[in-house]
């Protein structure tokens, strides 16, 4: 049975009263325990840099060359915390409410409640380090408004909020490195977990310089290597991110919780070309100050779209703010699937722009209002990368954005300590389910990936391994690694193998492993996207069925496996894809509800909002791998409010 290890007591004082009664590891026991941390960003840099702080010998793994490329440096928006510097009636209660309402009441209460709680020692801790926030006239902090929230508690750096903050954890986790207490492990993926007497106890690791197989072995493994929403392939995310190594845990054991969770974000530039290989993400704070909308008339929009009339011919009166009609209380800052939704039902209904798939993000009135100087101060960065890609300016004419896919809320099961259902698994950030739902406000990645890194693992992690002193180091001789190794090495010579029948007279053509991704993709996006329904979801199950059939009779992995081979590690990538994106139907499926970003075109209200079955869903869908080709088994967690009221959402 699923155990979420849950403190008793009143919510706002479960965490204080689990780190009074937690075990403790001192100092001197500290020193003999070895903790493996997978992934660099903001949650695996903070984990790293406090435990190895604390003492503890820990070795860091980055695909990257360094870990200052994680994907968290892409953040640009900001970091939510209630700290009510504007002096707006904002809380910690109103954060951690506003945070479950925005995930449609599909997320744990006590968990999003210590993340509320945590959230004003993360800005403190960034400013120890020297984060650059912005600040006021006065000096203080300055805040700005994300989507599904009536306060501005969102902290920021211009648009670079996400690249500061990993460049504080950076420097936290180089200063431990320096001491001996972290080591740095680049150009490193992980392929595989090791498993011991039924506890994490090491991995298995491609070097991708040399095609080395390396092992590593300790007492605790953290995993931080963010969501899959490249199963979408067009996504906001680097082509790097990718979901292997929490799917290769999902396989050793570790159960996966509500992978249908997909959010798509509002604001970002549309797709524009076949041979595309990502999106770009237009940060949500520019809905601070710009104004989304369409033509009112489709004469309109169609003249637009065959570029007979330009977005500033269309006079104010001709133009339908759609988000501020439909949602007055709100208006543009609704949360990011409300938007996206929105802008989709419009482009639908033939009102689009560009391609047809765009809405217009206009900032004529604010300059208007502040001038074009204080606007540049805000998002100058942001605009002059918009110009860069799209070669249009827009403090002279509006943004087209349109909803690409973006962050993933489901994820590795973990309970409040953050530990999976392998003990000695602990998942952080993006990589687990636990505080967002069906649907992430905007500007809490960041808070989370902190929250778990600096204030949460440091104290569950201990609770951990207070009983694992007395337990010697693993050995990477042991049996246990010989096998993870050879499975890892059978898996990549079966890539290696259908390459080599070209040359023995196979005549089935071959194909790259890209050319697979993007159609698993557009499977994904147009059956599995931002509308499901049962008809869709059987023909996306189907088709993904038979691209992976085709995958392993014609993808082409070229050069061999002992050796740097791109292709091959996207190759092992895509294999994991094919699986997940079967879990991601059958989730999907069985959910007959919506809420969040999970929404089923059979179960909307007459307006079109989602439309939730708390009777039959309020729980967490907890899935367990049964091998390949097999159905997987489901367990429930049930939600259970006792501090919240659970209601319809409301941004009316």
């Amino acid at each position: 049975m699923l155990d979420p290890k849950i403190p008793s007591g009143p919510l706002a004082e479960k965490w204080t009263q689990y780190k009074a009664s937690q075990k403790l590891v001192n100092p001197a026991n500290k020193r003999k325990l070895n903790i493996i941390v997978v992934g660099t960003g903001l949650a695996g840099a903070s984990a790293a840099a406090s435990l190895g702080a604390l003492g503890f010998n820990v070795d860091i793994f980055c695909i990257q060359d360094s870990p200052r490329r994680a994907h968290s440096i892409a953040a640009q928006g900001g970091i939510n915390a209630a700290k009510n510097y504007q002096n707006d009636g904002d809380s910690v209660e109103r954060l951690f409410r506003d945070t479950v309402k925005g995930g449609d009441y599909r997320a744990r209460e006590a968990n999003v409640y210590r993340l509320a709680e945590v959230s004003g020692a993360i800005i403190d801790q960034c400013v120890a380090q020297g984060v650059p926030f912005a600040r006021d006239y006065g000096g203080l902090l300055d805040n700005r408004s994300f989507g599904g929230a009536q306060v501005s508690r969102t902290f920021y750096a211009k648009g670079q909020t996400g690249q500061q903050l990993l460049l504080g954890a950076y420097g936290a986790l180089s200063r431990e490195i320096a001491r001996g207490r972290v080591t740095l492990h680049t150009r490193r993926e992980m392929m595989d977990l090791v498993v011991m007497d039924g506890r994490a106890r090491g991995i298995i690791v491609r070097n991708l310089v040399t095609g080395d197989l390396e092992r590593y072995a300790a007492h605790a493994v953290v995993l931080a290597t963010g969501g899959y929403g490249n199963l979408y392939y067009l996504s906001t995310n680097a082509m790097n991110s990718n979901g292997s190594a929490a799917w290769v845990c999902h396989r050793k054991g570790a159960a996966f919780a509500n992978p249908c969770y997909v959010q798509i974000h509002p604001t970002c530039i549309p797709v524009h070309g076949d041979y595309q290989s990502k999106l770009t993400l237009m940060s949500e704070s520019l809905r601070n100050d710009g104004r989304i909308w369409v033509p009112k008339k489709k004469e309109d929009a169609e003249a637009i779209r065959v570029g007979k009339l330009k977005a500033n011919d269309i006079a104010e009166d001709d133009r339908d703010y759609y988000l501020e009609r439909r949602y007055p209380a709100f208006g543009n800052l609704v949360p990011r699937d409300v938007a996206s939704r929105a802008a989709k039902e419009r482009c639908d209904a033939g009102y689009g722009v560009g391609t047809g798939y765009a809405v217009y993000l206009d900032f004529a009135d604010a300059i208007r209002r502040m001038g074009k100087e204080a606007i540049e101060e805000k998002y100058g960065n942001l605009f002059q990368m918009y110009q860069k890609i799209t070669d249009e300016n827009p403090y002279e004419t509006p943004m087209m954005i349109y909803p690409a896919i973006h962050y993933t809320m489901g994820g590795l099961w973990v309970d409040y300590e953050l530990q999976t259902t392998i003990p000695g698994l602990f998942a952080a950030g993006e990589a687990n389910f636990s505080d967002h739902g069906a649907n992430r406000l905007g500007a809490s990645a960041l808070m989370q990936g902190l929250a778990d890194g600096y204030f949460v693992l440091p104290y569950t992690l201990q609770n951990y391994l207070a009983d694992q002193i007395s337990v010697a180091k693993p050995s990477v001789t042991a049996p246990e690694f010989d096998e993870a190794e050879a499975a890892v090495r059978q898996r990549m010579d079966r890539f290696m193998e259908i390459g080599k029948a070209l040359g023995k007279g196979q005549t089935t053509s071959l194909h790259t492993v890209d050319d697979f991704h993007k159609r698993l993709g557009k499977i994904m996006w147009e059956y599995c996207g931002m509308a499901r329904n049962s008809e869709s979801l059987t023909t996306a199950k189907r088709l993904v069925k038979e691209l992976e059939d085709d995958f392993w009779k014609s993808v082409f992995v070229p050069g061999n496996a002992n050796e740097m081979n791109p292709e091959l590690e996207k190759a092992c990538r895509l294999e994991d894809y094919f699986e997940l994106a079967q879990l991601v139907i059958d989730d999907a499926q069985h959910r007959e509800e919506s809420c969040g970003g999970h929404f089923r075109t059979e179960h909307q209200t007459a307006d079109g909002e989602t439309l939730r079955d708390d009777e039959h869903f309020m729980y967490v869908a907890v899935w367990e791998y049964q091998g390949h080709g097999q159905p997987e088994t489901m367990e429930k967690e049930p939600l259970v409010y006792e501090h919240i009221k659970i209601a319809n959402r409301n941004y009316k």
